[in-house]
């Protein structure tokens, strides 16, 4: 039977040399267990029996956010994980769905709270007086701890919301507590190990990948308020951090940080994540000599794809035994992709599906007061991504992009991902991503918004010198739309947001860069022809 997070803790209730570090801060394991028991203690005090025993965390990654963490697995509490990048109707909308009977919070994110309808939410700041008086009056409380099973709710932590409002995932404590002793064990990762936490804590892959293993390993945690690319490299060696876990584009943002001759003289031995790039992965690896290991799965669980020893470029891993790539339009399982000589996939419409777990819900235990959504996912007791992809014959799978993201380019379904790949390679780059737009005629034109590299400017004859040279990028892949960014709107996990993009079209401040098909150069897009395109798209 798997562990539930209280056992893990208690584990730890002896460990003196062990424990939590964050800036110049240190707290052994012993003592994190005993101020979780002095927080369990008044959360029992303060929280109503008759309701629904759930608390808030509008915090970044501080100590007390993991003090908290403890102090609901022994009194059976349950966490719900307040993006800190919400406003307004949205974060209150995140704190009622969640049922939240107080919200913990900090002077710096008190405001993120001033003027909401909490009604029944009682908001309670960490760094005032009020507080300090309120936890010192539980100091030194008797350890009890409530029974707790691994399939107990322990935690509600929202999706990105990239594509529509964040739902709610029910993370039990098996649903922490297995990924830790999986990675744990596959990285050899013990009590001389300390994982670096700098991914938020109220999203799963810092709970899974970072906190969890943490306890599972008996490891030290290093803690970083945010996540910061100059600062990546001198954390690394100020706490000694043989670990560390990342999601979406933080990889990229590392290695744009400018070189130095002993990047590589550090202790860190692993990074895992997901969504990494494989030029970051590659660089990351040569630059800080650690081994990246980047998989494939999401907050829900229900898809998991293990990193494969020798992929090829781009691939994922290998497609598991019990996960198929379904035809959206057809229901049925989807061809191998075939290439031509250049490598382009040339039957990227009947190849490319969703991947679906062919054998029940996984890992997923369902959204949060959301049975529409649970509806959509678990079909005919198969759980439904919403991830397309394709695979090779070989069984290596290849990530093609979101179910919400297909681009319909003259009748045929392309996926973003291939393409962002393709634009990757691109040196003149730090970072991309593609989405369709409306073509004049009927369907999609593919667009791509990009941020140069710290010492490049966007040139446009390059970069169309460039496409034209990729032997691998189809003539319906390529870039009708070039929009040069200094940066991209993004989640907190840094995933980026697509439909607010593709919402804006060629209308923003940024400039836009434009090739017609039969054009050899990209021209700048001029207030008459952006007018002109208006008039025919929506026509």
């Amino acid at each position: 039977m798997p562990d539930t997070v209280t056992t893990l803790l208690r584990r730890l209730d002896t460990v003196d040399d062990r424990g939590m570090r964050f800036e110049d801060s240190f707290v052994s394991w012993r003592d994190q267990v005993a101020l979780s028991h002095d927080r369990a203690a008044l959360l029992r005090s303060i929280l109503d029996p008759s309701r629904p025993r759930h608390i808030g965390l509008l915090l970044d990654n501080v100590p007390e956010f993991s003090l908290l963490l403890g102090a609901a697995a022994f009194s059976g509490s349950v966490v719900a994980g307040l993006n800190t990048t919400r406003r307004g109707e949205a974060l209150a909308r995140d704190i009622l769905l969640a049922d939240c009977q107080v919200v913990f919070t900090e002077t710096t994110h008190l405001s993120l709270l001033e003027g909401l309808d909490l009604s029944g939410v009682r908001v309670i700041d960490i760094d005032s007086d009020e507080w300090h008086t309120m936890i010192s009056s539980y100091a030194g409380s008797e350890q009890i701890v409530d029974t707790t099973d691994p399939d107990d709710l322990f935690m509600l932590i929202f999706t990105s919301g990239t594509s529509g409002d964040p739902k709610a995932v029910r993370c039990t404590h098996a649903k922490i507590s297995g990924p830790g002793h999986m990675l744990a064990e596959r990285f050899g990762l013990g009590p001389a190990d300390t994982v670096y936490l700098s991914m938020p804590m109220f999203h799963s892959n810092a709970m899974m990948a970072g906190w969890g293993v943490a306890l599972a390993a008996g490891s030290s945690v290093a803690l970083r308020r945010r996540f910061s690319a100059s600062g990546f490299l001198p954390d690394l060696r100020k706490f000694s951090v043989t670990y560390a876990n990342y999601v979406g584009k933080p990889l990229s943002y590392i290695v744009a940080t400018p070189a130095r001759p002993d990047d590589a003289d550090n202790p860190l031995r692993i990074m895992y994540g997901n969504e990494g790039s494989a030029p970051a992965v590659a660089e990351f690896s040569r630059r800080f000599d650690a081994v990246v290991v980047d998989g494939f799965g999401s907050t829900e669980g229900g898809v998991s794809i293990a990193a494969t020893p020798g992929a090829p470029p781009g691939a994922l891993g290998r497609l598991p035994g019990n996960v198929v790539i379904l035809h959206p339009e057809t229901g049925l399982e989807c061809p191998a992709a075939e290439f031509d000589a250049d490598g382009r996939i040339v039957n990227a419409d009947e190849a490319t599906g969703e991947l679906v777990n062919n054998e029940g819900a996984g890992a997923f235990s369902g959204y949060y007061k959301n049975p529409e959504a649970d509806a959509e996912r678990i079909r005919d007791g198969r759980y439904h991504s919403g991830d397309l992809a394709y695979r090779d014959n070989d069984g290596f799978v290849y990530f093609a992009g979101r179910s919400s993201g297909w681009l319909r380019v003259d009748g045929e379904n392309l996926g973003a991902a291939p393409i962002e790949r393709v634009l990757l390679r691109y040196p003149g780059f730090a970072q991309v991503t593609v989405y369709g737009v409306p073509d004049r005629y009927v369907g999609d034109r593919v667009m791509t918004a990009v941020v140069p590299t710290v010492d490049d400017d966007f040139d446009p004859i390059s970069f169309a010198e460039f496409l034209d040279a990729q032997a691998d990028l189809g003539p319906k892949q390529l870039p009708t739309f070039v929009r040069v960014a200094r940066s991209l709107p993004r989640t907190a996990t840094f995933k980026i947001l697509t439909r607010s993009l593709s919402a804006e079209r060629w209308h923003c401040s940024d400039p836009v860069w434009v090739r017609e098909r039969g054009q050899n150069e990209f021209h700048l897009l001029t207030d008459e022809l952006a007018h002109n395109m208006d008039k025919v798209s929506t026509a």
